[in-house]
């Protein structure tokens, strides 16, 4: 029994080391790396405090907004965005925040957007999200290998009819329409992997 709660105090332990977010620096560093080059030393980034909770790193002078990765997930996920998507973002971490799952969250953002209380992003406003897988991460350094980037373009409301884009990639690369008719239809773009 000794021997069992012994492992389950370190295993507890490496989950606590495991989960706790680099620091601000690496955050930072890892979190503009979703962003197009000319824009990275001016853009505003958001990371995650000790307890996981979403938190201003750097306030920038550009248009561009850099959330950095979620420590408590596997390998490296960030996102950088246009500004004006900043609002819905915000929304969204704040209804995580209350315990709401994604579907609460969808819904609620549909609804307050539809009642015109929450502001959408602008029409063609772009988001890039880069990830990697956790063995191409040094979260020590703040180096990432093996990457893969794929962009958004937000288009609120429009529908397949609206805009004649497919609702499925037709070929690699090839963009398309996701959640089509709602607040948070947007264009994919998914390059071919290498």
């Amino acid at each position: 029994m000794k021997k069992l709660l012994s492992l389950l105090m370190i295993f507890a332990c490496f989950q606590a080391i495991s989960q706790t977010p680099p620091t601000k620096e690496i955050q930072i560093k890892m979190a503009v790396l979703a962003a197009p080059e000319d824009q990275r030393a001016t853009a505003t980034v958001y990371g995650y405090d000790a307890k996981g909770e979403v938190i201003l790193l750097r306030q920038g002078t550009n248009q561009t907004v850099c959330l950095a990765d979620d420590s408590t997930r596997e390998g490296l996920s960030v996102s950088c965005y246009h500004i004006s998507a900043q609002p819905f973002m915000a929304r969204g971490w704040d209804l995580r925040k209350e315990g709401k799952n994604a579907d609460e969250i969808f819904k609620a953002r549909e609804a307050e957007s539809k009642s015109g209380k929450l502001q959408l992003p602008d029409q063609g406003s772009l988001l890039n999200a880069l990830t990697a897988d956790e063995k191409d991460v040094n979260w020590t350094t703040g180096e990432a290998k093996n990457t893969y980037t794929r962009s958004v373009v937000y288009i609120p409301w429009a529908t397949a009819e609206s805009t004649g884009l497919p609702l499925k990639p037709a070929g690699p690369g090839l963009p398309w329409i996701m959640d089509p008719g709602t607040h948070r239809a947007h264009i994919m773009i998914n390059p071919a992997r290498n």
